[in-house]
Formats: C-alpha cells, sequence, structure tokens
C-alpha cells in the first residue's frame, strides 16, 4: 500500500511541499536579512555600496545583539517555520506529527546526552582526516579554508558574551533555539517523510543526516557533522520524541556557550580552535562500542512511550482516515 499523509499527500506530494516550503522560509530569511542589515549601515550610504556596508556593519561588534536577533530569525524563518508549515498542510494541526509528544522520561534524556558526547569523540578524528584527504585537492581546500575563516570570525563575533545577562540570552538564542528549530526540521519533518515514504529507515535516517551536515556550510567538519546528525537521527527513531533530540542537542550547546563564557569572565580570548576537544582513533573505537550498548538502553527505556505514542497516533487517524502514515 502505496504511503500517504494524514491528509492524503503522497510521498512525491510531501517533498515537493517540504521544497515549496523551504522556498518560502528561505525568501523570507533573506528578507528578514535585509531588513535589520539595512538597519544597521550609515544613513546616507549609497544603493552601489550598500552590499560592502552591510557586510562590514555586520561583522561590528557594537552590534552584536541585532545580529543575535538576525541569526535567531533567519534560522527560524529558514527551518522553523518550513517545518511547521509542511506539517499543517500534510498532516493538520497535531504536532504529534512532527514528534512533539508528553512522552518522555529522565532516562530517555539522559541517554540521549550521553549520546550527543560520544558522537562528539567518535567523530572528532574525522576533521582531521577530512584535513589530510582536502590537503590533496587544492583547490577544494582553499574553499574549505574559507568557509572554516568565515565560521570562525562569525562565532568569535556573537560569542563575546558581556555578563550573566548575556550567557542566559546567548542559551537560548544560540543554544536551546537553534536546536529546536534544526530538529523539528531535520528529524521531525524530512526524516520522518523519508522514513514512512521509503520503508528503509537506515536510509532515510542517513540521507537526512548528510543534508543536515551539508547545510552547516563546512567541508572540514562535513564528516563529523553527519555523524553527529545520524546519531540524532537513530536516537529519534528510537524514541519517536522529538523532545529527546532537542534537549539533548540544546545540551551540547550549552556545554559550547558556557565555554565561551568562561572565557568572557575571564577576560581571555576564546580559543576558537580549542572549542571542541580532540580525542585519538582508540578513543572513538571505544566511545563507538559505549553507542552501540546506550542505543540498546535507550531502545529499552523507550518501549513503553513509544507504544503510547503509536496509540495516540492511531487514535487520531480513525478521524483522518484519509492517511495511513503508521504503515
Amino acid at each position: 500500500m502505496q504511503y500517504r499523509s494524514v491528509k492524503g499527500y503522497n510521498g512525491f506530494g510531501q517533498l515537493g511541499i517540504l521544497f515549496l516550503a523551504l522556498g518560502i522560509g528561505m525568501i523570507l530569511a533573506g528578507v528578514v536579512e535585509f531588513i535589520i542589515a539595512f538597519q544597521l549601515v550609515p544613513t546616507g550610504t549609497s544603493f552601489s555600496s550598500m552590499g560592502p556596508a552591510m557586510l562590514k556593519a555586520m561583522k561590528n561588534p557594537q552590534h552584536i545583539n541585532a545580529i543575535r536577533w538576525l541569526q535567531f530569525l533567519s534560522t527560524m524563518m529558514a527551518f522553523f517555520i518550513p517545518a511547521c508549515m509542511f506539517s499543517f498542510i500534510c498532516n493538520g494541526t497535531n504536532t504529534i506529527w512532527l514528534g512533539f509528544s508528553k512522552y518522555i522520561n529522565a532516562f530517555q534524556i539522559s541517554i540521549g546526552f550521553l549520546l550527543i558526547f560520544l558522537a562528539n569523540v567518535c567523530s572528532a578524528p574525522l576533521e582531521d582526516l577530512s584535513k589530510i584527504i582536502l590537503h590533496a585537492y587544492p583547490s577544494i581546500e582553499t574553499v574549505a579554508k574559507q568557509l572554516e575563516s568565515q565560521y570562525m570570525e562569525q562565532v568569535g563575533l556573537i560569542s563575546r558574551l558581556n555578563g550573566f545577562n548575556d550567557y542566559i540570552v546567548a542559551l537560548v538564542m544560540m543554544a536551546f533555539l537553534p536546536a529546536l528549530f534544526e530538529e523539528v526540521l531535520f528529524r521531525g519533518a524530512l526524516q520522518n517523510l523519508l522514513v514512512k515514504w521509503w520503508k528503509a529507515p537506515l536510509l532515510g535516517i542517513i540521507f537526512t543526516a548528510l543534508l543536515f551536515s551539508l547545510v552547516h556550510l563546512s567541508i572540514y567538519l562535513f564528516l563529523s557533522r553527519a555523524v553527529l546528525g545520524f546519531v540524532l537521527g537513530l536516537m529519534y527513531y528510537k524514541t519517536k520524541n522529538i523532545w529527546v533530540n532537542i534537549i539533548a542537542h540544546f545540551l551540547n550547546n550549552a556545554i559550547v556557550v558556557s565555554t565561551m563564557y568562561y572565557y568572557s569572565v575571564q577576560h581571555k580570548a576564546i580559543p576558537l580552535n580549542e572549542v571542541d576537544i580532540k580525542f585519538d582513533w582508540w578513543v572513538s573505537i571505544f566511545a563507538a562500542a559505549l553507542l552501540f550498548a546506550l542505543f540498546n538502553m535507550l531502545k529499552k527505556h523507550s518501549a513503553i512511550n513509544i507504544m503510547k505514542i503509536h496509540t495516540k497516533e492511531q487514535s487520531l487517524l480513525i478521524n483522518e482516515p484519509t492517511g495511513n502514515p503508521l504503515t
């Protein structure tokens, strides 16, 4: 039987709706970025020099708060709103179809955080491997260095935290909200669609993980972020609850933000190249074995909740007979 959403759309139809929503989201994000950046340029700037003036304004430390708001709003427009639009059109108003559920326990959250931590340990050597491989391709390596330089410049700017209030704001805007927006789009919308449509969970998780890594625009970190995306995807598949992913992802981001805050209160320059701890290969292999064991634990502690979620979904489908998302 061909897979259809709650509202009766087949797989291709849903994918088309998701791409359309993403296109709309990208346009909205671009408009928001232009409006905010336009407010930062000096009055009287000519139209011909508006572009360079905006880029210069975005690098001005005096505009940190505006830049944080720009990042928050553009990410919400590009990721979160398209995912919600897609789910509303294809499945209706109930957010359970994006993975939101009250059925969650402390064991899932704890194991989820450990999984994210071990995923970082496993993927750490892949950055060095990527640099070794790219060294043989100078043209690609040049692009990789440019992207890395732009990323470091941006992080260095928004990571200046002047006091505890800045730290709390950063936890919300740089740690929690990006985790929420990314997980809802990639796991709640895209992975959900692909797994149900293709009926090949592993393939859907891998494909989503690769796209998750691709949108972060880092060649050096592509493999390591793909591993992180795979772990997040498998975590969601094992729990069917997007909150487990969001909380684990947030805690992972919060460690980075907290590190930045520590250096800020110490009035020290943040060593951006050392924020991510490096691990040897043998440590990564050991971490991979622990990942396997923890996923088995996660499956065990999620069994009852998954049954409750499945029952809830089935009850909702009684009133929406056009779809068969659980087959």
